[in-house]
């Protein structure tokens, strides 16, 4: 668990005044000098590359909603159609009395799916990086939802962290993991993160996933390289973080935003492309780039049911409900801890 005198991060608790009283907010969030050395040891590899975590200051998170909204983003509105179709079931699968932790909470438009057909929640967690959108969310879900705890944490969920302790004793923790956030990471760090929410749930506890499945490499192409340049955008906002919060010599204007289905790795591949011969600073470190050379930025796993529960059954969980669209483009999956 995360030690409150790890310099690795700001701990600090805040207290959000709403119409419905006060939501704690708990924040990890990492700390320039963090922020600073990822993007230095990424960048220092012989095939160099940026940790997609930082994809989501208030900014980015905000594009990240307006790609959801896009017609070539079908991700979304799929696991929306699935959710609103099969919410009661989910929710009879997760039980009464539950506190929901969700991981990567961002808007935390599905959540408001699940919250309101839920028994008796006690508690609800949103745990994402960036600290100003997590609070405005915290405070519209507090306001919302009354009678439920909104506990914000403001942390990285691929780092330990402490979960906070409600007013009223939860029969249960679940974790709510949407939006098919999953496949961003390799299957190995993904089979980690998995491994990691088997003890956090603890007894009783459980898992509801979103999971992208394999399909057509060019509607998965469309969708991670839009016609209207909202996914770049999205892509070349880590370049202007650095530029702006490290002071790094780095221009938006010199990289272009690219996106590839590896049909034999299962996973959509998106890059930055150096649009010259450059040489950019960054903490007083220079790096010279090539033009074409590419700076890896994120993958997009994409999984058949059978394959993610293989892989989740080796994390220590056990598949215990699963929900598709008619196309079969998506899953929302239901893992528990066995006894």
């Amino acid at each position: 668990m995360v030690s409150l005198l790890d310099k690795s991060v700001r701990m600090k608790v805040n207290f959000m005044e709403s119409k419905t009283g006060q939501t704690a907010l708990l924040d990890l969030e990492p700390s320039k000098e963090i922020f600073l050395e990822e993007v230095l040891e990424g960048l220092r590899n012989q095939s160099k590359s940026l940790p997609c975590k930082y994809f989501y200051d208030e900014r980015g998170s905000k594009l990240f909603d307006r790609i959801c909204e896009l017609d070539e983003y079908y991700v979304t509105r799929t696991e929306l159609r699935i959710m609103k179709d099969h919410v009661s079931d989910m929710a009879n699968h997760i039980g009464e009395g539950v506190r929901l932790v969700e991981y990567g909470s961002g808007s935390s438009l599905k959540t408001r799916i699940l919250l309101s057909h839920l028994k008796d929640p006690v508690a609800y967690v949103p745990v994402d990086i960036s600290r100003d959108y997590l609070e405005e969310v915290g405070e519209d879900l507090a306001e919302a939802y009354p009678n439920i705890e909104i506990l914000p944490v403001c942390a990285d969920f691929t780092e330990s962290f402490d979960l906070p302790e409600p007013t009223r004793e939860p029969t249960h923790t679940a974790v709510y993991f949407p939006g098919s956030t999953i496949g961003n990471f390799t299957p190995t760090q993904a089979r980690n993160i998995l491994g990691g929410i088997a003890p956090l749930c603890g007894d009783q506890g459980g898992l509801v996933i979103g999971v992208d499945l394999q399909k057509d490499p060019e509607v998965l192409e469309a969708a991670y390289d839009d016609s209207e340049g909202v996914t770049a955008e999205f892509n070349l906002n880590l370049i202007r973080r650095i530029k702006h919060e490290l002071d790094g010599s780095i221009e938006a204007e010199d990289f272009q935003h690219h996106a590839r289905y590896n049909e034999a790795e299962g996973r959509i591949e998106i890059s930055l492309r150096s649009l010259r011969d450059q040489t950019v600073t960054i903490g007083g470190e220079s790096f010279e780039f090539e033009e074409g050379e590419m700076i890896h930025t994120e993958y997009s796993h994409k999984y058949t049911i059978e394959g993610f529960e293989e892989m989740a059954g080796e994390a220590g969980l056990s598949l215990h409900g699963a929900w598709t669209d008619p196309r079969k483009y998506f899953a929302v999956l239901h893992f528990v801890v066995p006894n």
